[in-house]
């Protein structure tokens, strides 16, 4: 944890690929209750916007976490907390089947009582995509 203390502006690179399938897709429907039509039914989703079905915004969202695992450790705190985040957008879909990976970037780290509070700026890019799926502002709280 020492080191983070003067880790602001670090770029952490870029994790591995995660795919997306249609079934992590459907699960994802099932557990929020969010059936809508672009998400589970292909048939439909075939002559929709995307012409394929895609993963909800959320569940992009939902995979910072492990991809953000890939980029930082911090092996010394005895909890790491997703605390929060900051503006999240999602400027292009995850089409069913497609691979995505993580991008960034230590935008800040300040002390909290009882340990610290990093906030990177995160990004989630497809695989072949030429805008990213999402780009968050992710607060994570590395307790001592």
């Amino acid at each position: 944890m020492e080191s983070l203390r003067t880790a602001a502006g670090t770029d952490l690179g870029v994790s591995r690929w995660i795919e997306v399938p249609q079934d992590r897709i459907d699960a994802f429907a099932e557990a929020t209750e969010d059936r809508q039509w672009i998400h589970i039914d292909a048939e439909r989703a075939a002559t929709g916007p995307y012409g394929t079905t895609i993963a909800h915004g959320y569940l992009t969202l939902s995979l910072l976490p492990p991809l953000m695992a890939d980029l930082i450790a911090i092996k010394d705190a005895s909890a790491r907390l997703n605390y929060g985040l900051n503006k999240v957008r999602f400027p292009a879909p995850v089409p069913a089947g497609a691979r995505i990976r993580g991008r960034a970037r230590i935008v800040s780290v300040d002390e909290v009582p009882g340990g610290l509070q990093i906030v990177i700026q995160a990004t989630i890019e497809r695989e072949g995509g030429d805008r990213p799926a999402c780009i968050a502002e992710y607060i994570v709280r590395a307790l001592a």
